[in-house]
């Protein structure tokens, strides 16, 4: 007999375990990031986990059916919330990205990553396989895009744009389309490249690409994040220097330490263990949220679940990379560690869209119905 309720052991714990480590681990680090302090950031982080993580248990109450039925709706919303950033949106770092909600900064493109893996979910699971490979398959997926990549791109945050593409190309892919029209697409891509950097980048985002291929050229300058970044990687070690114990953080030589660069934070103070130790956790919950996907029973639950795992796949990549120097720095934060109250959000709405994948398809295994 267990004395552990029924509800709180049909949760997925081994997804819910790891987690739970890595946003302590994450509070710990601003902790540090902060001087020593749970304010402003700490104290913050785990209030908002734990509201976003009740949000995400309520999520799982939502039948298909009832999801489905607010895909569309939901990706409107979200739409018309871009649109009305372009209005009457706040400014913030050169961009016009947020919406004053008073309690609150929301930056609606964080919601539309999600929303848009939603749609194109419910959009090929409505779709009969045979219609896939054929643009009945491509151009209406294609809108459903492009739309909301053309309005994140104008305010501008190519970081963010680059994330729903990803996202909902990894549906497209999933989804069944000709892996050849895949190749044209990027073949196209790396010959428009060069028109695009000169033509479509704003001067600030050629610079960062400029810095990306050679930072050192201008390291008091456009390379001064990056370097720094790398500095205090490198100086961890293998151990680190010990929590609140990062001089490039605590003097003030690196900059956001608590949202963007928070990697290299942790790495200074924790070292290489310690970066092994978060890139482990993620490794965890990947697998969690592919075995999700893979044991779902319909197409529209496999590519939600699919979708909402690579979201945070791409925030993860994208943020290790350009802390390395692998990358250009483009604005995107490390899910559950960075400080951010949309970017939470965002994050903890992919993993409540997966425990509640996790939970339709325990209910549809034999004698796995629960209440």
């Amino acid at each position: 007999m267990s004395f552990v309720p029924a509800p709180v052991a049909r949760q997925p714990w081994q997804m819910l375990g790891p987690l739970l480590v890595l946003v302590g681990f994450g509070a710990l680090v601003l902790y540090s990031a902060s001087g020593g302090s749970w304010q402003p950031y700490a104290a913050s982080h785990l209030v908002r986990f734990g509201v976003f993580l009740a949000m995400a248990t309520v999520m799982t109450l939502f039948s298909p059916a009832l999801v489905k039925m607010a895909a569309y709706p939901i990706y409107v919303v979200v739409l018309f919330l871009l649109v009305l950033v372009e209005a009457i949106g706040a400014m913030g770092g050169g961009s016009q990205r947020w919406l004053n909600l008073g309690f609150m900064q929301l930056q609606p493109s964080e919601l539309m990553k999600p929303a848009v893996v939603l749609a194109l979910a419910r959009f090929y699971g409505d779709l009969p396989v045979g219609m896939v490979p054929s643009w009945r398959g491509l151009v209406p997926a294609g809108v459903l895009i492009l739309i909301p990549v053309a309005l994140v791109l104008v305010q501008p945050d190519l970081g963010t744009s680059l994330a729903i593409l990803f996202g909902g190309g990894l549906v497209m892919f999933m989804a069944g389309l000709p892996l050849r029209w895949f190749a044209m697409l990027g073949a196209a891509g790396a010959v428009l490249a060069p028109l695009a950097f000169f033509f479509g980048l704003k001067p600030y985002q050629q610079r960062r690409v400029l810095t990306f291929l050679d930072p050192e050229n201008d390291p008091l300058g456009s390379g001064y994040h990056i370097t720094q970044s790398k500095i205090a990687i490198g100086s961890g070690g293998i151990t680190g220097k010990g929590f609140n114990e990062g001089s490039q953080s605590h003097l003030n030589y690196l900059p956001e330490p608590h949202t963007d660069f928070v990697f290299a934070t942790m790495a200074e103070e924790w070292g290489f263990l310690g970066g092994m130790l978060i890139i482990a956790i993620f490794a965890v919950i990947f697998r969690w949220g592919l075995g999700v996907s893979r044991d779902a029973n319909d197409r529209f639950s496999k590519l939600l679940a699919a979708g909402m795992t690579v979201t945070i796949f791409f925030y993860v990549a994208i943020n290790l990379m350009m802390v390395m120097g692998l990358a250009p720095v483009v604005g995107i934060p490390l899910p559950f560690v960075s400080h951010g109250g949309s970017s939470m959000m965002t994050n903890m709405i992919c993993i409540g869209a997966l425990m509640m994948v996790y939970r339709w398809n325990r209910r549809n295994r034999p004698g796995g119905l629960v209440t």
